[in-house]
């Protein structure tokens, strides 16, 4: 996915055709009386404690989260993890080999011995949640006292180490509303994580680039993993002698499948929202920095899109970073285009005057200062897009700030990581990507920020961006394996490397030289990110003195979002179904296009239509449609029904939707799921993994 303003909930009656969502990522241990029945109006079956709990198994013990990035779910006694395909991409690319791509391919680990261990890979179960807003409070004071450093770093740090120390768990503190409330989030860490099998990725992502942030999709998003503890069940590091963990609690799945109004609730780790926002931010981000990034990502695209149609080479070492790069870029332009449709900043001007009515000196202060600072945010926009965006000859380039004079190891590690971004790219794609970024730059940057070697550039060759670039191209050793290779045996060769153009290129300006300007700018003023958290921390102050209930911004925290299964109108005389079928992959292949190239061999088993006990009145439904409020962060996260059984996993919001980072729009934030018996489909017909659905608790 890839993937807001506070509310007042208003408790809604259901009618037979139509369902009004309940906005908020609500966090999981705040689960109050007056949500509980909001919850069981919706259909909600099962109590707060069973959902939460810190001296019982609770639903909460069956969610991780997977590295910060994305939810996973429990399924069986053996750690067992499902979690959505998209999730798994990037290990799924990097545990491919030349005669093997899993990614195309798919995989599925026939016994323990086939599973395959994912390094660097990281699985959190959270298991308490503690208040310490008088501790932090108390640490920072203590430190000012003693005129010690005393920001938000060292204090967490602080009583992190502490925490930690104290209960066994790791230990992370997070700020609620700018620093309102904190929490401690005590957390069991796995490391030893194997991946079992996923299906091929025109299976799970069927549809592609182009049905991303659309309805109806037909994606089988699902990925499998294992984790594995010491003998105990604790988390250990790797070792041929761990054993696959039995969880605390793991989600039975139901069968009975979805109909339209019924109760869904998502538990995951959503991201990043910024529904505390004021106008003045939300204008910025939707008149200039939204627009640029949309657009330089989009030119991007385009250039590794075309080379990867070329050859099917490039299209295996780019598709992991054209991956990230779309779902980003249309998150972003979706976000833009919804803001403006939804005239969120104006709504967000109301908001201020109903609140500011009777002081209005934080607003005025905050117009003046982002008035005066949106040429230089336009400027570090364009230099964020050029000079230090990128996974090729930018990273190439950077990697000599790493090496350290007279330092073998340093030397030695810096050469096997430069080694292996050979292997990651492509001169004929870093070439041209190079010439865009170049003209993007100079193009909208203005000279005073210009280092040396672009003067030198600009002044040789003018406005000729192609000779720019074959000028360094043409020099760099950095740019050449085989000249690298050469070079690099000798180990009194770090001037080389400096004087690399690619290397000048690098470092040729550095955000320093730009926020220099706008701290002069500001000089005597009130930072913005200053000025935004005192904007938050009004603003939910505020709302509390008005009774509102509220819940913070995303950040990473285990949250709860409840709604139902819904239909959806995302504009005039167009209406949507709540469910997709297989008879929408039927519809929608295309032997000839990569996005809808299904594999013929599952398509013709989907074409008999033998559902078994997965389908219903003689369809299989896919993926289906919910008014859950979720953002990035959320996919992977399980769908539950009234009772808390698996009904699907979330993957993908609406495009209608992604002005949801600034402000929730009612009735238009969706959220878009697979259906699990289209899971349990695919496993028990499509692979030779049976034993699989042994394990796993399905109704």
């Amino acid at each position: 996915m890839r993937k807001y303003i506070i509310i007042l909930i208003i408790l809604i009656g259901i009618s037979a055709n139509t369902v009004k969502a309940d906005e908020g990522m609500w966090l999981i241990q705040a689960l109050n009386n007056e949500l509980q029945k909001r919850m069981e109006t919706r259909g909600l079956e099962i109590g707060s404690e069973v959902i939460y709990s810190e001296n019982e198994a609770s639903l909460k013990d069956a969610v991780v989260s997977l590295d910060f990035g994305c939810t996973g779910s429990m399924i069986s006694n053996k750690g067992l993890l499902i979690t959505n395909h998209h999730c798994a991409y990037d290990d799924i690319f990097n545990l491919s080999t030349p005669e093997n791509n899993l990614l195309e391919n798919g995989y599925w680990a026939k016994n323990s011995s086939e599973e395959i261990p994912v390094k660097g890979k990281t699985i959190y179960f959270l298991r308490k949640v503690v208040d310490c807003t008088n501790e932090v409070n108390h640490v920072r004071d203590s430190l000012q006292k003693i005129k010690q450093p005393s920001g938000s770093r060292r204090v967490f740090s602080i009583i992190e180490n502490k925490h930690k120390q104290q209960s066994g768990y790791e230990a992370s503190c997070s700020s609620m509303w700018n620093g309102n409330k904190y929490y401690m989030y005590y957390y069991d860490t796995y490391t030893d994580i194997r991946f079992v099998g996923a299906p091929p990725v025109q299976v799970a992502a069927f549809g592609g680039d182009v049905d991303n942030w659309e309805w109806p999709q037909h994606k089988c998003d699902f990925a499998l993993y294992r984790i594995y503890g010491d003998k105990n069940g604790r988390p250990a590091a790797y070792s041929d002698e761990n054993i696959p963990i039995k969880p605390k609690k793991i989600l039975k799945i139901s069968l009975d499948g979805v109909q339209e109004n019924d109760f869904a609730m998502i538990i995951g780790f959503p991201g990043r929202t910024d529904r505390y926002s004021s106008s003045f931010k939300v204008d910025m981000n939707e008149r200039i920095i939204g627009p640029i990034m949309v657009e330089s990502m989009g030119t991007k695209m385009e250039i590794i899109r075309k080379w990867m149609n070329r050859d099917s080479e490039i299209r295996k070492k780019y598709s992991n970073i054209f991956f990230g790069l779309s779902n980003v870029q249309e998150s972003l332009a979706g976000e833009v285009a919804c803001t403006r449709r939804f005239d969120v900043v104006e709504k967000k001007r109301q908001e201020e005057n109903k609140y500011w009515k009777n002081d209005a000196s934080l607003l005025s202060m905050m117009e003046r200062g982002y008035k005066d600072v949106e040429e230089i945010e336009k400027y570090m926009t364009y230099y964020r897009q050029s000079l230090v965006s990128g996974k090729g000859f930018i990273a190439l380039g950077n990697r000599v700030n790493s090496l350290k004079p007279d330092d073998n190891q340093s030397y030695d590690s810096f050469v096997k990581r430069v080694e292996k971004l050979f292997t990651e790219y492509d001169a004929r794609v870093e070439k041209e990507l190079m010439e865009y970024q170049l003209r993007l730059f100079i193009e909208n940057v203005p000279e005073k920020y210009w280092g040396p070697f672009i003067k030198y550039l600009t002044g040789k060759f003018e406005d000729n961006y192609a000779a720019m670039t074959s000028e360094i191209f043409d020099n760099s050793v950095m740019l050449d394996p085989n000249r690298f290779k050469e070079a690099a045996k000798e180990k009194n060769n770090i001037k080389l490397f400096m004087e690399d153009p690619a290397v000048k290129l690098a470092r040729d300006i550095k955000i320093s030289d730009l926020r220099k300007d706008e701290t002069q700018i500001l000089k005597g003023k009130v930072s913005l990110y200053k000025m935004d958290g005192l904007y938050e921390k009004a603003l939910y102050n505020k709302k509390k003195s008005a009774g509102i209930l509220q819940y913070p911004d995303a950040n990473f925290t285990m949250r709860l979002t409840y709604g139902n299964v819904c239909k959806m109108q995302p504009s005039d005389a167009i209406n949507y179904n709540y469910i997709s079928t297989t008879q929408g992959i039927i519809d929608k292949y295309n032997p000839y296009d990569y996005d809808f190239a299904y594999p013929e061999n599952i398509l013709n088993i989907i074409k008999r239509g033998e559902w078994g006990k997965y389908g219903k009145d003689g369809k299989l439904h896919v993926n289906f449609l919910t008014n859950n409020d979720i953002t990035g962060g959320n996919s992977g996260s399980p769908v539950m029904n009234g009772k808390g059984e698996l009904i699907g996993l979330a993957f993908d919001g609406n495009k209608e939707s992604l002005a949801s980072k600034y402000y929730y729009q009612d009735e238009m934030t969706n959220c878009v799921s697979v259906d699990i018996r289209y899971v349990l489909w695919y496993i028990d017909n499509c692979t030779d993994v049976g034993y699989l659905l042994d394990e796993i608790a399905a109704k």
